[in-house]
């Protein structure tokens, strides 16, 4: 009876301390700030948010082709589909789970020829039909574990849909932006390789008239063949933007077009104390999260491994040598058990797999950590981008006017003969370097806008104003 009793301690001990799965300590997360370093936005506590949807925030900056571009986009990019159709799988997986939780029943006929029971000489045939039911006990909670980290994984897919969506809608808003500032610099440089080309003709009538020397006439002709070959560069990156747009919206690149326009798109202005209300929305956060507390479940459902398992089951039916009488009452037969079931030696298969869990559930930790962090890079790297884009937005609009400026004077200054030709050709590479800035720069506002626009999950209109990056950090208690 002491060895019993001793094993039956044991026992209990072992499962005792196998009974609950490791908590979130969140210490070991990064904390809010008090403000974003590039804003005075505070942090507020508030719901969690990551459901809500993100918004058709690409149409604040009203440009009806890109609103056509990112709806296509969603109808027919491939990245999206997959996503899709991962969610899919995990949902299916959850009602697998579930339907372990559920009662099992199996319909089987059969004919077996052997030997009479009773002459154990004469061969007969023994027909039966019948049913059979099971049902495991979930008495530990290993079955519905397994079911919460299912649908807990569903839900970390249905977050990486949506950040699928916002990556793609980004990556189109960002492609079509790029592909317009080239569209603009492009008529800059081809407007000035057709300038060029009228002081080319009009510098070599000069010189067949014996006006000026020949090495007037050969700085034109070099300033126009590097400005042509800079154009033609140009349409070479367009070409692959316009490429890339077509992958983009699932399209065969042989069959998109997308023809050059003006930049006519407005640029939204986003206040400056959104992030504080609305990062907690970001999908890839909120599937981190997700997959974080999955780890943290299955950690749970490996150590419910080492409890008994009590399978019930139950079966019933007919069967007799003699295929009229197989339906007869007298041919029913039926049979109902039970089974428990406990670990008692393994070779350390159930420990391995409690460690893997807990290596699972720590490398979900660390990539939670990571995406919270990321997080808060992300909104900051836009932040200080669009604050210093301004401002360098301001000093090309002076260096633009100031060498469209010295154009003028150079071309008056060498008109009147107090200047060679060289100091026009300077006045207008620098000009034309400047607009070209001056259209980069602004290229660059529309690509920093769309990535905070990113940055901070979707739209930021006062409807998705819920939420916080307090919320992003968890409870630090296990899922039940």
């Amino acid at each position: 009876m002491n060895k019993t009793n001793a094993l039956s301690g044991f026992l209990a001990l072992l499962l005792t301390a196998c009974a609950s799965p490791p908590p979130i300590d969140p210490a070991s997360l990064p904390s809010a700030p008090a403000a974003f370093r590039e804003t005075d936005a505070r942090w507020t506590a508030l719901a969690p948010a990551e459901a809500q949807p993100r918004g058709t925030w690409w149409k604040a900056f009203n440009d009806p082709v890109l609103d056509g571009l990112i709806e296509r986009a969603d109808r027919s990019n491939t990245t999206i589909q997959v996503a899709a159709a991962r969610l899919q799988q995990a949902r299916a997986l959850v009602r697998s789970a579930r339907a372990d939780q559920l009662p099992q029943v199996n319909a089987a006929a059969g004919v077996v020829r052997q030997r009479d029971q009773v002459t154990l000489n004469v061969p007969a045939t023994l027909i039966s039909v019948g049913a059979d039911l099971s049902y495991e006990v979930d008495l530990f909670g290993r079955l519905t574990h397994t079911t919460d980290a299912a649908q807990l994984d569903a839900q970390a897919r249905e977050a990486l849909l949506q950040n699928t969506h916002l990556l793609v809608q980004t990556s189109v808003a960002q492609t079509y932006f790029a592909l317009r500032a080239l569209d603009a610099e492009r008529a800059l440089v081809r407007a000035t390789v057709t300038a060029y080309g009228d002081t080319l003709r009009l510098t070599e009538s000069r010189f067949q008239a014996g006006d000026i020397a020949e090495l007037d006439v050969a700085r034109v002709t070099s300033e126009a063949a590097e400005t042509e070959s800079d154009a033609l560069a140009l349409d070479r990156a367009r070409a692959e933007f316009e490429h890339a747009l077509a992958v983009l919206i699932g399209e065969v690149a042989s069959d998109f077009r997308l023809s050059p326009a003006e930049w006519s798109a407005a640029l939204p202005l986003i206040p400056p104390g959104v992030p504080s209300t609305v990062l907690a929305r970001r999908p890839d956060v909120s599937a981190a999260q997700r997959s974080l507390l999955a780890a943290q479940t299955r950690v749970g459902v490996a150590q419910a491994a080492w409890f008994p398992n009590l399978t019930l089951t139950a079966a019933g039916g007919l069967a007799s040598f003699d295929l009229g009488d197989v339906f007869q009452w007298s041919a029913r037969t039926w049979g109902i058990g039970a089974l428990l079931s406990l670990p008692v030696f393994d070779g350390g298969r159930r420990s391995a797999a409690i460690q893997s869990a807990s290596a699972e559930f720590d490398v979900a930790l660390a990539s939670y950590r990571e995406s919270i962090l990321v997080a808060f890079k992300d909104v900051e790297d836009q932040l200080a981008a669009l604050r210093l884009l301004a401002d360098q937005a301001d000093s090309q609009r002076r260096a633009v006017a100031a060498a469209d400026r010295a154009t003028v004077l150079s071309g008056s200054r060498y008109s009147n003969g107090f200047v060679s030709q060289l100091e026009l050709l300077d006045a207008q590479r620098s000009e034309l370097r400047n607009r070209r800035q001056a259209v980069q720069v602004k290229s660059a506002q529309y690509q920093a806008t769309v990535g905070l626009i990113k940055a901070l999950g979707g739209a930021w209109g006062p409807a998705q104003m819920q939420g916080s990056a307090e919320s992003m950090i968890a409870s630090g208690e296990p899922m039940h």
